[in-house]
């Protein structure tokens, strides 16, 4: 008898069997398990992954906003200009990867076969520019100035460049009205970058690959306003990149426009007076060095007194910001940003620092008074004022004897300001100061706004340097090893000032003061912030933040967000001192003052002007010219570097802008019709009913007189280009010098 079981299995066998069912069970439970986990838990995430990879986006970047003046004049505009590009998908559907056709393509564009294949390769780390670096479904532009005929060429000829498109597209254009540039108050575009993107994702306003952002001036600050909001549209592709169809499309929607303060007209006028004026100062010697003035760089800015609102911000040497549209080269980038061409990209008005000269003394006399001297006591205009055996002289050594502090600006009488300066060095401690000294002289230059940021609406301001206490000890923390190092007791004269730095380098010594109450030492100030200051005094001593931005509007025309003037606060004097102050700077421009030479026929009876002139010392340099002025309407501040005297450079430039801006003719004759701008643009421009906006026409400054038929203009009035020379910068003096 057999004791095989009737199904015929052995023992063995069954137990096989089981293990086999429990190992097929346990597979399908394990494969159950990771579906619920991919399909349920996980099913959201990976579904998201799946259409990511199943739809490619292709962006339509929005026409961006228009930059314009205050009377709708566009400064940034965008032209239609006819766009070349390359469809990377179609390309590479090619036996060649596309090669041929672009080959072709460059035969016509009149390029180099290279030049445009490394124009529509991805970037990535490993791979330089030029490449591509934003969506590879999307169209890569190979150039935006292609010609009509070119562009007819690759229409008519489909067949040989499949792929390949010729549109008109939008570009940005930089339009200089009347030639004012109005480069680096403008600033310019380049494409985003990777970091750029990852900062934004999160934000309000996160970055398209496709992007141009805003990367100085205006363009920068207002680039969420003016950027408006691209185009997307999302097409389904296969894993082959394939196109299957169109999946979702959102409309691009244009960025908003920006209305400056600007005036279009007064703008040409300051950049071409500025630039020649430092060509006229360069022809001319300058008596302490032997050589012509270099006349370096400069600025200038023109205010609206009472509200801060900047008319007009040229600075030397400038660039055309039209440079930078569809791709800088390197060679115009290595130029733009080289010591040989002084730093065209520099906002002077913003970023120039030097010692103020004479122009800081309304900031001296009015510490003075706060300290106790009153305005119109006697002070002893000496021909020269000595500390031991320094002596600090007047203006080539002239004195006026005891005159008020009004008359001290009248005169720029430095030995008046040197008594007051030691005077309250003294009372503070001197090198020993008491505790709770008053240092009314730096307060009070702090107090009107320096050492500090104005709070402008441009990106990177300077704040200048108020080189109090606190200063002097954090300077000398920072350079003390350095000074140690260097100096050395009875070497050469830069041995030896290092040699004191390094002992006493952290004491606010006496001719740190005396100095710095003319405006000279280590005190440094920008030309934005002496406009806000004079403003102030203009206008009975209120300090605004300076402001270009005037309204942003929507690209429809309905939105209308008007940006208001902010005040910053109070000059730290009272209503009498602040009336005291203009009448002494209007005493500038009468007879016997140092500004009287550049003001002859001037109206002053219908059109009150003020200024002060100034001459700072920088070490190493020639002199640096200022000149402040004032109307009941604006604020004039033009500086030059390198340029000698206040009045003698920069005054005929400063009198030129102001005959623009009232219609003056030479002998102060008013002619409203040819006056720019009589009075302040207040209203904003007209709006069109289609969101469009009314731009008046601008016509060339040409301040040269009309010649009779047949005769040739003057071949001097050109706009000079400044030469490359070092800028405007500052470096502490030891002795005060001119106003």
């Amino acid at each position: 008898m057999s004791n095989i079981p009737e199904t015929g299995r052995t023992p063995r066998i069954q137990i096989r069997l089981v293990i086999i069912q429990v190992l097929v069970f346990s597979l399908l439970l394990t494969l159950g398990g990771r579906l619920w986990y991919l399909q349920i838990r996980n099913g959201d995430e990976y579904t998201a992954e799946a259409a990511g990879n199943g739809v490619q986006q292709v962006v339509q970047p929005a026409v961006r906003g228009s930059i314009l003046d205050a009377r709708g004049v566009p400064l940034a505009d965008n032209e239609t200009r006819l766009v070349v590009s390359a469809s990377r998908t179609e390309l590479l559907k090619m036996k060649d990867d596309g090669v041929g056709v672009l080959t072709r393509l460059a035969d016509v564009l009149d390029m180099k076969a290279q030049d445009v294949r490394d124009k529509v390769r991805l970037c990535d780390a490993k791979t330089p520019q030029p490449c591509w670096n934003g969506s590879p479904y999307q169209p890569i532009p190979v150039t935006d100035e292609a010609t009509t005929q070119q562009a007819l060429t690759i229409r008519e000829r489909a067949e040989d460049f499949p792929g390949i498109t010729a549109e008109p597209t939008a570009v940005r254009r930089y339009a200089a009205p009347g030639k004012a540039k109005t480069a680096q108050v403008l600033g310019y575009l380049s494409p985003v970058t990777d970091d750029e993107i990852q900062k934004a994702v999160d934000g309000p306003s996160p970055y398209l690959r496709s992007d141009q952002v805003g990367r100085s001036g205006l363009e920068r600050t207002y680039d969420k306003e003016l950027r408006g909001k691209a185009g997307v549209t999302r097409y389904e592709v296969d894993n082959l990149g394939r196109v299957m169809g169109e999946a979702e499309n959102d409309p691009a929607v244009p960025g908003s426009n920006l209305v400056t303060s600007l005036d279009a007209r007064v703008q040409a006028v300051a950049e071409y007076e500025l630039a020649q004026a430092m060509k006229t100062v360069r022809k001319e010697t300058d008596k302490i060095t032997g050589r012509p003035y270099e006349a370096d760089s400069g600025a200038v800015v023109v205010m609206e007194s009472k509200t801060g609102r900047v008319v007009s911000m040229a600075s030397q040497p400038d660039y055309d910001p039209n440079d930078w549209v569809g791709g800088i080269s390197g060679k115009q980038y290595a130029k733009l940003t080289s010591k040989k061409s002084n730093y065209p990209l520099l906002n002077r008005g913003i970023q120039g620092q030097a010692p103020a000269g004479s122009i800081f003394k309304v900031v001296s006399a009015s510490a003075a008074v706060r300290a106790g001297h009153d305005f119109d006591d006697r002070y002893n205009c000496s021909s020269s004022y000595s500390l031991g055996s320094q002596t600090f002289a007047n203006f080539e050594s002239q004195g006026h004897g005891p005159i008020t502090l009004g008359d001290a600006l009248k005169y720029s009488c430095n030995t008046v300001f040197y008594r007051l300066g030691h005077e309250e060095w003294a009372r503070d401690g001197g090198i020993k100061p008491k505790k709770g000294a008053k240092d009314w002289f730096y307060r009070t230059a702090r107090d009107f706004g320096l050492g500090a940021e104005t709070g402008i609406d441009l990106p990177n301001e300077v704040t200048g340097r108020i080189p109090d206490r606190q200063w002097k000890q954090d300077f000398w923390k920072a350079n003390k090893d350095a000074w140690c190092k260097e100096g050395k007791k009875g070497g050469t004269y830069v041995q030896q000032i290092a040699y004191e730095s390094c002992l006493e380098g952290n004491q606010l010594k006496a001719y740190d003061s005396i100095n710095y109450a003319i405006g000279q030492g280590d005190v440094l100030v920008t030309p934005i912030q002496m406009a806000t200051a004079y403003a102030a005094i203009s206008n009975g001593g209120t300090l605004y933040e300076p402001t270009v931005g005037k309204a942003v509007i929507s690209p429809d025309g309905k939105t209308v967000q008007e940006i208001a003037p902010k005040a910053a606060g109070k000059l730290p004097v009272s209503a009498k001192t602040v009336k005291d102050l203009d009448k002494g700077l209007r005493s500038v421009v009468e007879p016997g003052g140092t500004a009287a030479w550049r003001f002859g026929g001037w109206p002053q009876d219908k059109i009150p002007m003020r200024a002060k002139t100034g001459t700072a010392q920088v070490y190493g340099k020639q002199t640096t010219s200022w000149f402040a002025t004032y109307t009941d309407d604006y604020t004039i501040v033009m500086t030059i570097s390198q340029g000698g005297t206040g009045s003698g450079a920069s005054g005929p430039a400063v009198r030129k802008i102001y005959d623009a801006i009232y219609g003056l003719d030479a002998e102060g004759n008013q002619d409203v019709k040819k006056a720019l701008l009589p009075k302040p643009q207040k209203a904003l421009p007209t709006i069109q009913p289609d969101g469009s906006i009314h731009a008046p026409k601008v016509k060339p400054y040409d301040p040269r007189p009309k010649q009779p038929e047949g005769q040739k203009a003057d071949p001097e009035y050109v706009v000079p280009q400044p030469p490359g020379q070092p800028g405007l910068t500052g470096s502490p003096a030891t002795t005060g010098r001119r106003p």
